[in-house]
């Protein structure tokens, strides 16, 4: 059988259980078909590019199917009427990929990232990282010294 891959876009305002009952709902409609799911992964809430039925945020699911066409027209026609998918869009795909999407995969880079790899902090917002020091004849607030030696004496 052909392989596909359907990638939908839920609301935002559904619980993450009612996402995976929309999962679920496709995934028994599949398997009732002779088809099966190879892989399925839950992306999460995410921020859409552009707003989709006046919402900002989506829940995305990825799933790998391996299914008959006829099976896989059925599984969009579901989700066209169902109120809580957004958007959807299925891919004839040559083999799945057994690994991680990019999608998750970037998720833990996000993790790794912290301000202490980015390199040392400077130490104030108007500080040139000049070291100031009397001999340059600067005084601790960096300006110039307006008095001279032959004043002090």
């Amino acid at each position: 059988m052909p392989l596909y891959e359907c990638v939908f876009i839920a609301r935002n305002d559904i619980t993450q259980q009612q996402v995976e009952d929309i999962t679920n709902g496709v995934a028994s409609l599949i398997e009732s078909e002779e088809g099966s799911i190879q892989k399925r992964e839950y992306w999460g809430l995410r921020t859409l590019a552009y707003r989709v039925k006046k919402n900002r945020k989506g829940h995305y699911v990825l799933l790998g199917v391996d299914a008959k066409s006829t099976t896989i027209k059925e599984v969009e026609r579901q989700l066209n009427l169902n109120e809580d998918v957004l958007r959807f869009m299925t891919l004839r795909i040559d083999a799945i990929d057994e690994a991680p999407s990019p999608i998750l995969s970037r998720k833990g880079d996000d993790k790794d990232r912290s301000s202490s790899n980015r390199g040392p902090k400077s130490s104030g917002r108007y500080d040139s990282g000049r070291k100031h020091s009397e001999e340059d004849g600067a005084d601790d607030n960096g300006f110039a010294n307006s008095h001279s030696e032959e004043e002090e004496a």
